[in-house]
């Protein structure tokens, strides 16, 4: 059997496709698994064991001659099954046209036409139990949601170098203070107090995020005990670099859902999104700073600036009791390590 799963959507949706991969291969054992992603976000599956090929579809780019290459390829393949996390209309007509007989995806929206099998798309849950409702079809089991990425030994290696120069004895604290969107930024300044607090009680501060983010992360870093990786790494370096940190602060952001699969724990920021759109961090230990106000949220991915041009959402949500939480959480951590330790 060939089976097919296509995102076609930003780097934390791939990543919360993980689970889905994973119980594709534990479901069909021998089956030839592959994924259709965009350029964008194909580091992200590197080193996936579950998965036989890549695939890569660039809609953003020359997108009628990138559509008929791409189905051209799909068409080659010959594909049994093809599972649609995304509900892009783009998407859904590629695989449509694709000859694949069994295309399974949500009913939301005008592409579920384009499906053979439309599943519910249940409210209030999380994405990750959203995706892996596609696989109804074939077992009613509960699967686990952890995901994961593989950064491989040079990704560790190079992450552990530059770590490296910071002191090994103090607890490692990464901040991921950028997003896309302006309105899911907690404040710059806040951050900046915050880190300051923190190397003052004894942390060491790393900064990531992305090119365009390094600015900003360079005005929040912290003279001493701080390093800036944003912009000099790739996403699996990154994931390597928060495996050796001790918690994430981010704001709803793609950091976010890199620390989760690395089993790092997150304390996140929500100011226009809301844990019910199903993007929170999901470990046992991990934290959502938000506010309770009326006008959350104003959109489900957040907005370039506040439509009541007051961002209380994040404004109202202080350093001071970021900062507590912190002490709070590792003063924690010692009392269950020693747990386990009796």
């Amino acid at each position: 059997m060939k089976i097919l799963i296509v995102h076609t959507a930003f780097l934390g949706d791939v990543i919360l496709i993980t689970p889905l991969i994973r119980t594709v291969k534990k479901l069909f054992p021998n089956s030839i698994l592959d994924v259709l992603v965009i350029p964008q976000t194909y580091e992200v599956l590197q080193h996936n064991p579950y998965i036989n090929e890549i695939l890569v579809f660039d809609k953003r780019k020359n997108k009628i001659l990138n559509f008929l290459k791409t189905l051209f390829l799909l068409r080659k393949k010959q594909y049994d099954i093809a599972l649609l996390p995304h509900s892009s209309m783009t998407t859904s007509f590629l695989i449509f046209l694709s000859h694949i007989k069994k295309r399974i995806g949500f009913k939301r929206w005008l592409s579920s036409l384009l499906l053979t099998h439309r599943i519910p798309f249940r409210n209030a849950i999380h994405r990750i139990e959203k995706n892996l409702d596609l696989l109804k079809p074939f077992s009613a089991e509960i699967f686990d949601i952890q995901t994961e990425l593989f950064p491989d030994a040079e990704d560790f290696e190079k992450a552990e170098s530059l770590l490296s120069e910071l002191d090994p004895v103090k607890k490692k604290i990464a901040f991921a203070p950028g997003s896309v969107w302006y309105t899911k930024r907690w404040l710059e300044t806040y951050y900046k107090e915050l880190a300051q607090k923190l190397i003052e009680a004894g942390f060491s501060i790393i900064l990531v995020g992305s090119p365009e983010e390094k600015e900003l992360c360079d005005k929040i870093k912290p003279t001493s005990d701080a390093l800036n990786f944003a912009g000099n790494t790739t996403v699996l370096e990154s994931a390597a670099i928060l495996k050796n940190c001790d918690l994430l602060i981010c704001n709803d952001c793609g950091a976010l859902h890199i620390a989760n699969a690395m089993e790092t724990d997150v304390f996140a920021i929500f100011g226009p999104t809301v844990k019910q759109i199903g993007y929170f961090p999901y470990r046992e230990n991990d934290f959502i700073f938000e506010t309770d106000i009326p006008c959350r949220p104003c959109g489900s991915h957040g907005r370039m600036k506040c439509p009541l041009e007051h961002h209380n959402c994040m404004k109202l949500i202080k350093p001071e009791k970021v900062f507590l939480k912190v002490i709070n959480y590792f003063e924690k951590s010692i009392d269950r390590l020693l747990t386990k330790q009796e």
